[in-house]
């Protein structure tokens, strides 16, 4: 019914609606036929939009190769004939490819280009989709938070132009963005929704792929089918998903282990996403724990660990660094419960150092201007960023909230940390510490160590100490969890000058009553297994959090509270090194009334140090003096944000310090004082991963850092850094210095100790 010229176009189009019916085998088959003719005399719109179709068919069945070919040429005949909107489509879908491969800092980039090309060409339209694809790459990365907020404005604009099949593709998304985040129900509801839609337009393939979050829903809950999973395999098998197919291979082997039975053995696909690696690994684990290899299972888990810290430390971005701990939950949790039924308690304490802390192994990228990645946009939104803070914040101190400056700094922190998460990583990780390197450490230096971990809703510990290992269960988690936020609360009322007297002493009173439960729940039950050495802590969750020199079992006790034993040892290394590092640099912030007088006293003490009050204390002068220096004392107050706590942020006279500047720095100063504000506190995502200023100081390469948990008085902490240094420059070590000066103060002393 067509001119002979035109049969082209309209077989290219059939290829189109056969890819959106999800029939990727089909469709690939029409768009292959259809090609040579385009080649030779078709039109160069519709060769180039064909390419770009048939390279979205093999980005969908997962043939990566393949689709970087036709999106080369496409991107060739686009640029040659003009054809700017399929050039911006051809670079976002470059974008997925790069996502597929695991490389998602670069699939960032490109969508962001992708993106600006689309906004300059008028084509807004488009921009739900990328938001899409941009979400599926911050689910790769584990930040299902992020991508949730953002697949829910794109579902809205698919709902409103009516585009069916993308509104489904975005509610399957948050789905997955849902069960990342542990949200079931919400999983659950998100998948059917798409499966119904999915369904209505008979399109197999994407339901039988919103099947497969139901699945890991049900294998959650314990009602995995795995007669279902089959099915699902059969069906993507079919239509060409063969990763996903192999996906719903795994769960069926997962689901029939869970009921009991022998799981049937999967080879599996070289050149699979690494989500597939994972689950694979953690499949063959599992059969083999069922069969009882003990050892060959934990020879796929560390396998399966070892491939994930490899594709985290592909990102520059803390961020997406501690985001993919997600991605490798199940494992390291599947080889911490495999030990403990089976194992002495040193392999349960090697795997707990596997559950915990895995971004301290990664060696940090440079800063970004290094790499070519701070443009002219983001320079302009950190100088913008600075000088709104300081604006909102004169805003607060007045008890004049400015709410659309607090959006604007928002949205100026939300588009520098996004730009963040396209810088590239260094791909070099160093190795879990061995328990035999750790227990030479604690015995050289008469220190004891307790990991706190949490098995079943349990808390228990580990204790290391006379070259043994104890394993002591301290209870539930929940009734601790509650204490330290009691204790927390209370500690910052106490610590507001206007609070009338009879209610701080009963607020005090909660205080000493939460701190005695804590240290009935967290250490009378370790007493026996303790002398009265020096303590190293590896925290979990919000223990986190706790103020241990306020717990009366550890009064006047030296405490350093690390990540892990990993980063502990690692902090020791550099804090032992020769260099004796830059002059001491002292910093007087504003709006602390007894900054100038604390700085001024503790100077005394460092003939060779560089002060820093009033209008000097700008962030550039503090940034650049902080810079390898050997000691940083800043006098200031903070503002954790548990929103985005890598705007974590110190206030200076022009504006705030975050924790976000701290990858401008060369070397990281080797000890870091913070007198006044509560930046002790962090963010702990799964895998007990910390994101706060404390956490990026240490993440810099800091070796220890001396931070409260709470709001601490102005005059008690100018009291309490005088003696502290004195100490410190008497020749004690920071934790030993604390120890003896902290008193009621909830200062905690965090990484080596040294």
């Amino acid at each position: 019914m067509v001119a002979p010229a035109d049969r082209p176009t309209l077989l290219q189009q059939r290829g189109l609606l056969l890819l959106r019916a999800g029939r990727i085998d089909a469709a690939q088959r029409q768009l292959d036929a259809v090609l040579p003719a385009l080649a030779q005399d078709g039109d160069p719109v519709v060769l180039a939009r064909t390419l770009l179709n048939r390279a979205v068919s093999h980005l969908t069945a997962g043939r990566i190769r393949l689709a970087r070919a036709d999106l080369e040429r496409c991107r060739e005949l686009a640029q040659r004939h003009g054809l700017d909107l399929i050039a911006a489509k051809c670079l976002h879908n470059i974008g997925y490819c790069e996502m597929l491969a695991g490389d998602i800092p670069a699939a960032l980039r490109s969508y962001d280009a992708a993106a600006r090309s689309l906004r300059r060409l008028g084509a807004t339209g488009l921009l739900p989709v990328s938001t899409l694809d941009r979400s599926r790459a911050l689910l790769a990365a584990g930040l299902d938070r992020e991508a949730g907020r953002e697949l829910e404005a794109a579902i809205e604009l698919f709902r409103q132009q009516r585009l069916a099949q993308d509104h489904a593709e975005a509610e399957l998304a948050r789905a997955q963005a849902a069960l990342y985040a542990g949200d079931l129900a919400a999983a659950r509801r998100w998948s059917g929704r798409a499966a119904r839609r999915f369904t209505r337009r008979g399109n197999r393939a994407w339901a039988a792929l919103a099947g497969l979050v139901r699945v890991r829903v049900d294998l959650a809950t314990g009602r995995a089918s795995a007669r279902q999973a089959d099915a699902l395999a059969i069906t993507l098998r079919s239509v060409g998903l063969r990763h996903d197919a192999e996906t719903a291979d795994l769960l069926s082997v997962r689901a029939s282990l869970a009921a009991g039975r022998a799981g049937k053995a999967v080879p599996g696909t070289r050149d699979a996403p690494v989500e597939v690696r994972v689950l694979r690994r953690l499949a063959r684990a599992e059969s083999h724990l069922a069969a009882h290899r003990r050892g060959a299972a934990f020879v796929e888990l560390r396998a399966g660990l070892a491939d994930l810290q490899g594709y985290r430390s592909r990102f520059g971005s803390v961020d997406l660094q501690s985001g993919t701990a997600t991605l490798g939950v199940e494992l390291a949790g599947t080889g911490l419960e495999a030990a403990w039924r089976s194992g002495p308690p040193r392999l349960i304490f090697g795997w707990s150092e596997r559950c915990r802390a895995q971004v301290f192994r990664i060696r940090r990228v440079r800063p970004p201007a290094d790499a070519g990645m701070v443009d002219t946009e983001i320079a302009d939104a950190l100088a913008e960023l600075r000088q709104l803070r300081l604006t909102a914040r004169a805003a607060e101190l007045a008890g004049e909230p400015d709410l659309v400056t607090r959006a604007r700094c928002a949205e100026l922190e939300r588009l520098i940390r996004q730009r963040g998460w396209q810088l590239d990583g260094t791909r070099e990780s160093t190795v879990v510490e061995p328990y035999r390197a750790v227990r030479d450490e604690l015995a050289a230096t008469g220190r004891a160590l307790v990991s706190y971990l949490i098995r079943a809703g349990r808390l228990h510990a580990l204790v290391l100490g006379g070259g043994v290992v104890s394993v002591v269960d301290l209870g539930g988690y929940d009734a601790v969890a509650e204490a330290v936020r009691r204790l927390l609360a209370d500690l910052n009322a106490v610590a507001n000058a206007r609070l009338p007297e009879r209610l701080a002493a009963v607020v005090r009173t909660s205080v000493r009553r939460q701190c005695a439960v804590l240290d009935a729940e967290l250490l009378a039950p370790l007493r026996p297994y303790l002398r009265d050495e020096e303590l190293v802590l590896l925290p979990t969750r919000l223990l986190s959090m706790v103020p241990w020199g306020l717990l009366p079992g550890l009064a006047r006790r030296p405490v350093t509270v690390a990540p892990s034993a990993s980063a502990w040892l690692a902090a020791r290394r550099r804090a032992a090194r020769p260099d004796a590092g830059g002059p001491p640099l002292l910093v007087a912030g504003p709006d602390l009334a007894h900054a100038d007088a604390e700085v001024a006293a503790i100077a005394t003490r460092y003939p060779k140090a560089r002060a820093l009050y009033g209008a000097a204390a700008t962030t550039a002068a503090t940034l650049l003096g902080m810079d390898g220096a050997a000691l940083l004392h800043l006098a200031a107050h903070g503002s954790h944000d548990p929103d985005n706590p890598l705007f974590s942020r110190l206030h200076l006279a022009d504006g705030p310090l975050m924790a976000y500047d701290l990858q401008q720095l060369d070397t990281a100063p080797k000890h870091v004082v913070l007198s006044a504000c509560d930046l002790g506190r962090a963010i702990v995502r799964a895998g007990d991963e910390l994101l706060g200023f404390t956490a990026a100081l240490l993440y810099a390469g800091t070796a220890t850092v001396i931070a409260s948990v709470a709001r601490v008085p102005d005059e008690a902490a100018a009291d309490l850094m005088a003696r502290y240094h004195e100490r410190l420059t008497g020749g004690a070590e920071p934790a030993r210095a604390l120890a003896a000066t902290s008193g009621s103060a909830p200062f905690v002393c965090f990484g080596a100790g040294i």
